[in-house]
C-alpha cells in the first residue's frame, strides 16, 4: 500500500503550480470554504511551514486553545503575505513533512487533498492530488460515518463519475471523486449541492 505521505508533496506542489499559473486575481476568488478566499485557504494549509511548534502553542493559547478560532485568525492575518511568500511555503519540504497532531500520514494527507479541492473545486480547475489520493480520502471521510464533518450519510448512495468507486444505499449522488470529497467534508459545490447536516 502506498504511504499517504507520498500524495502530500505531489498535491501541494500540484496546487503552487496551479497558481503560479493563474492570473493574480485568482486569489481573491472564493473557495469552498465558507467565508475564505482562495488566498485564505493557502494561508491556512501553509502555517505548518510558518510557525513553529513554540509559535503554534502561543498562537493556540492566544485563541483559549480553540482551534478553529486560531485558524480564522491566521488565515486572515497572513492571506495578506507576499503571493511569492505563500507559493514558496506550499512547496516547502517542512510542510510536505508535516503530521497535524494526533493524525499522522493519514491526516496530512486529507488536510492536503481536501483543501486543495476548496481551490479547484472552486476554481472549475482539474483536481492536482493524485487520483488514488482522492480515492484514500474518500475512503478515509466514508470509515468515519461522515462523523468528521458533521454530515448526515443515512439513505445516501455516493458514486464516482471518473472512476468505478460508489458507496451506500438510497439516493443518488454523482459526481468525480474529487468533488465528492468535498461534499462528505461539509462543502457546499458550486452548483449548490450538498449533503444533509448530521
Amino acid at each position: 500500500m502506498t504511504d499517504p505521505q507520498s500524495w502530500v508533496a505531489p498535491t501541494y506542489q500540484g496546487l503552487a503550480d496551479l497558481l503560479t499559473a493563474a492570473a493574480v486575481d485568482t486569489w481573491d476568488a472564493p473557495s469552498l470554504c465558507e467565508k475564505w478566499l482562495v488566498r485564505h485557504v493557502i494561508a491556512h494549509v501553509t502555517m505548518p511551514a510558518r510557525l513553529t511548534p513554540a509559535q503554534f502553542g502561543a498562537e493556540m493559547a492566544t485563541a483559549g486553545g480553540n482551534f478553529t478560532t486560531l485558524s480564522d485568525t491566521v488565515a486572515t492575518r497572513d492571506a495578506s503575505l507576499p503571493v511569492a511568500d505563500l507559493l514558496d511555503q506550499l512547496r516547502s519540504p517542512r510542510l510536505h513533512a508535516w503530521h497535524p497532531p494526533g493524525g499522522g500520514a493519514a491526516g496530512a494527507l486529507s488536510h492536503a487533498v481536501i483543501h486543495s479541492l476548496d481551490v479547484t473545486v472552486a476554481l472549475d480547475r482539474p483536481p492536482v492530488a493524485p487520483a488514488e489520493a482522492a480515492t484514500a480520502v474518500l475512503e478515509q471521510l466514508i470509515a468515519a460515518g461522515g462523523t468528521w464533518f458533521g454530515v448526515d450519510l443515512t439513505g445516501v448512495r455516493l458514486e464516482a463519475t471518473d472512476t468505478n468507486w460508489s458507496w451506500g444505499r438510497g439516493q443518488l449522488v454523482r459526481a468525480d471523486r474529487g468533488s465528492l470529497v468535498a461534499l462528505l467534508s461539509g462543502r457546499t459545490l458550486p452548483d449548490g449541492r450538498t449533503l444533509p447536516s448530521g
